[in-house]
């Protein structure tokens, strides 16, 4: 639980970074993405954000977090690190507040303190990690589970603005719930057997599909709606998937307070969500003054 609090403050932090990053990145001339036109999912943008050192020093900390997010993954149940992971924006809210300035109303600090309560109630009441497998062909629906998040995303393009922020934020929890589920799917690092694991493959697609779609999403959208989306698809379909095919389980008599801060995790996060929002630019002085020469 340690390692998946410490990964939360590296993807929370992380979370900030990028979003101004994303927003300060130049457009490629002639690119698509506007309102009902084109593709929402471009990949050039995710080019010109590398260019920006903010990004970089983002991709840094969700590097520092994936290491850490996999020896959660490997000790704890799957809906346990996604309460930690989701809690991840409470921490950007504080980061948010000393790097950009902003605010947090009372609403929102009481949110903040119910991520906390919620992390607590679960770290009472998990049990130990599950150890089934699964069945085989949970593996191959992976893959075909993070090809069908990119399709959905390369075609939001043509949604309005929320619901395609929303959209993509879907598309991109589960690409990186995927990343999440496939962890928990490599039972062996030898290389004959890692190689011949269909969710080695889903983990790699996963974590790119997330990415592309994350990135698309903070350019083109609103960025506290696709956070809300990619909150929902990254907690939910993991925390499932973990409880009915990979055995974990709360401990004896607590499922009902792992439930209860599950609950209470994911929804003081969403209060938070507008905290992945990059700051609106500063336009120029006289830039909106009418010209003296008509």
């Amino acid at each position: 639980m340690i390692c998946a609090l410490a990964s939360a403050v590296c993807f929370g932090t992380a979370s900030v970074l990028q979003a101004v990053a994303t927003r300060a990145a130049e457009p490629a001339a002639g690119s698509g993405g506007d309102a009902g036109t084109g593709s929402a999912v471009d990949p050039g943008l995710l080019l010109r954000a590398l260019a920006q050192w903010r990004f970089l020093a983002g991709l840094a900390l969700d590097g520092l977090g994936f290491l850490l997010q996999v020896v959660a993954l490997r000790s704890i149940p799957l809906y346990a690190v996604g309460a930690a992971l989701a809690a991840s924006l409470a921490v950007t809210a504080l980061v948010a507040v000393r790097l950009l300035g902003t605010r947090l109303s009372a609403a929102e600090w009481s949110a903040v303190g119910t991520v906390c309560a919620g992390l607590m109630m679960i770290a009472l009441a998990s049990g130990p990690e599950g150890h089934d497998a699964g069945p085989p062909a949970l593996r191959w629906s992976l893959l075909v589970t993070a090809a069908a998040a990119l399709l959905v995303g390369v075609l939001a393009g043509r949604l309005p603005g929320r619901p395609r922020a929303l959209v993509l934020g879907l598309g991109a929890g589960v690409g990186f719930g995927v990343v999440e589920v496939s962890v928990r799917l490599i039972d062996s690092v030898a290389i004959p057997r890692v190689l011949g694991n269909p969710a080695l493959y889903a983990l790699a697609f996963g974590a790119v599909t997330g990415f592309l779609l994350l990135t698309s999403a903070f350019h083109r959208g609103s960025v506290t709606v696709a956070t809300a989306g990619m909150v929902l698809g990254e907690t939910a379909g993991p925390a499932l998937v973990g409880i009915v095919w990979l055995g974990d389980r709360p401990r004896e008599g607590l499922q009902w307070l792992a439930a209860v801060g599950f609950l209470a995790a994911v929804a003081g996060a969403l209060v938070l969500t507008r905290f992945g929002e990059a700051p609106a630019p500063v336009p120029e002085p006289g830039a909106n003054e009418p010209s003296r020469h008509g």
